[in-house]
């Protein structure tokens, strides 16, 4: 119960909003301290090389291979022999549908070559590889 100053007691009609205030402001700055850390994917060393970036419109779907060799379809982990299967469904919806590859890069360049050849056979034919830029050396 809160009084104004006046010597007539009355109670003061206004909420404090202090604390509420307070209290938002923390949460606001440990949401923004973890959702950086929130973003999950599939771990993978990149080559790098000096190419330009793609330019899209639409999301495009990505696939990724680990170093151990295991194919992921987006963030979901997909055999090689239903990745076509998986893929052909796909590209019937959206036939216009564009793939990003992304190998680590001590997967061997024959088994990128295979899930290549496993996209281009379900119907996809814009296939674009991930890298990452060459860093400058200082």
């Amino acid at each position: 119960m809160a009084f104004n100053g006046k010597t007539n007691k009355r109670f003061m009609s206004q909420i404090n909003v202090t604390p509420l205030v307070d209290v938002m402001l923390v949460l606001l700055i440990i949401f923004m301290i973890t959702a950086p850390m929130m973003q999950a994917g599939i771990d993978v060393k990149l080559p790098e090389v000096g190419a330009s970036a793609i330019d899209t419109t639409e999301e495009p779907l990505v696939i990724t291979i680990d170093s151990d060799r295991k194919v992921y379809l987006g963030d979901t982990p997909v055999s090689s022999k239903n990745l076509r299967g998986k893929l052909a469904a796909i590209s019937k919806v959206r036939s216009d549908r564009m793939v990003l590859l992304r190998a680590d890069e001590k997967v061997p360049y024959g088994f990128v070559v295979t899930v290549i050849s496993d996209v281009r056979k379900a119907g996809i034919e814009k296939i674009g590889m991930v890298t990452e830029p060459v860093k400058k050396k200082r």
